[in-house]
């Protein structure tokens, strides 16, 4: 399924027969896809209004097909069928009526959703002679547009009066769903909050799947717990990681539960969608998510040489953006110095790569392991924040001293939290980036003398 508000496609891929089929795909125009479908589905002499309310429900269900990724998330190449036994009627090379161009031409980027709805609604319709259904007659529109009733008014008649009509929707290129990486333990973002309020929908149809109690973007213990237990339930490799067979088995079975792709659909609500993290960081902003940046930038850049280093500040300015652009330089990305989802994406595994591959005795303090530490987490990388905090202790005795079990526990949590308070850190409790950082900073000063972080002077470079 796709994230976000919906969009208008630059393009849609129609398969022209039913969805097994041996029949090809072609790829059109959005705007020429609904010109076509209306010109074989509605008569170009109905009264207009009856014209613009079929429109409206061509263009929605077309967008529900694509928002839902209702056929690429079960394997297939395209976005819709060129049948009426399946989606709406398509008539590859034909022409045009001249007065349902100009409506489209018109009408294209609006759309039809429930009030508190996100998706563009299944817009359900019949030709109300030879078959009926539960959505909108075709026929029937004719006789209220003859009434004198507006478009509105007859989309209301059928799908009820709780609708909005979407207008001016931007158009855009559509990109699949999935991030194009692996989801893991230790990742983070709006992939990942997204993959956990899917699995906890979908955990109230699949009671076995445990909810996961933080749905804050971080994959964590029971983050991981909740995929492997949805891999099993379908069938799937169990991995605990979110690959591109995991990403859009879930989001099927989460159109499937909230019926999505059905007329009398849950509807998906805006905090659902609501990205948890910016979707892209610039020049001028200042964040803990700039500072997580930086973080990663200074450490690859210490081992890339041809990285630009960059200081720790938590503020997006000129300095880091000349790193993220040598960074996408060296990556092959566009040099925009915004940092998105792809270079996001690169960072993450350039990152994950220095920390599989740098022996531990050339850095002083150890590397962030990539894995967000929260309560209940358990290894070696707990055991060492649990020895870095019972150091600092001796010289900061308001943050607790804990033994070095290897568990994250209740007692763990109230000294992370006693450290964020006494160094100006969100006291979430949860160890990232930064507050690994900060931790292995204090402990690098007070046992050695000197701040030596894994980005100051390593040892060698990655050419």
């Amino acid at each position: 399924m796709l994230t976000g508000t919906p969009f208008i496609p630059e393009t849609i891929t129609v398969h022209l027969g039913t969805p097994d089929s041996n029949a090809p795909d072609v790829t059109v125009g959005f705007a020429s896809y609904i010109k076509n479908v209306a010109s074989s589905e509605i008569y170009p002499t109905w009264p207009e209004n009856a014209l613009r309310a079929n429109i409206y429900a061509i263009v929605s269900f077309a967008l529900n097909r694509i928002y839902t990724e209702w056929y690429r998330s079960r394997g297939y190449d395209f976005d819709i069928t060129a049948t009426t036994q399946f989606d709406q009627k398509f008539i590859n090379g034909r022409e045009y009526f001249e007065n349902i161009s100009h409506l489209v031409d018109e009408l294209f980027n609006d759309y039809v959703r429930r009030q508190c709805s996100v998706e563009p609604l299944f817009t359900a319709f019949c030709n109300g002679t030879t078959t009926t259904c539960d959505g909108l007659s075709q026929w029937g529109t004719v006789t209220l547009a003859n009434r004198g009733l507006t478009p509105y008014e007859i989309l209301q008649y059928y799908y009820g009066e709780n609708i909005d009509i979407v207008k001016n929707a931007p158009v855009q290129t559509a990109m699949p769903s999935y991030p194009d990486t692996e989801l893991k333990n230790g990742s983070f973002g709006n992939d990942v909050k997204f993959i956990q309020v899917w699995l906890n929908r979908i955990s109230r149809n699949f009671p076995a799947i445990p909810k996961i109690p933080a749905a804050d973007g971080i994959f964590d213990t029971a983050t991981e717990t909740a995929v492997r237990k949805f891999q099993q339930v379908f069938g799937l490799e169990v991995t605990g990681t979110v690959n591109a067979a995991t990403w859009y088995r879930i989001t099927y079975i989460y159109t499937s539960v909230k019926r999505l792709a059905e007329l009398d659909s849950e509807g998906l609500r805006f905090d659902e969608i609501s990205p948890q993290f910016k979707e892209e960081l610039r020049i001028g902003m200042q964040s803990i998510e700039v500072s997580m940046l930086q973080y990663y930038l200074a450490v690859i850049g210490a081992y890339y040489e041809a990285v630009m280093p960059v200081e720790v500040t938590g503020y997006f300015g000129e300095q880091t953006e000349r790193s993220v652009k040598s960074f996408q330089r060296v990556f092959g990305l566009a040099q925009t110095g915004v940092v998105d989802r792809a270079t996001r994406n690169d960072l993450f595994r350039a990152y994950q790569g220095i920390v599989e591959s740098v022996p531990p005795q050339y850095t002083y303090v150890a590397l962030y392991p990539n894995t967000v530490l929260r309560e209940g987490a358990s290894g070696d990388s707990v055991k060492i924040i649990q020895q870095y905090l019972t150091y600092i202790n001796r010289s900061y005795p308001n943050i607790p001293a804990v033994s070095d079990t290897g568990y994250f526990g209740p007692l763990t949590r109230q000294s992370v939290t006693a450290f964020q308070r006494q160094f100006g850190i969100d006291p979430t409790g949860i160890v990232g980036a930064v507050t690994w950082d900060r931790i292995a900073g204090v402990y690098s000063d007070l046992r050695y003398g000197f701040d030596k972080r894994p980005y100051q002077n390593p040892g060698y470079t990655i050419k």
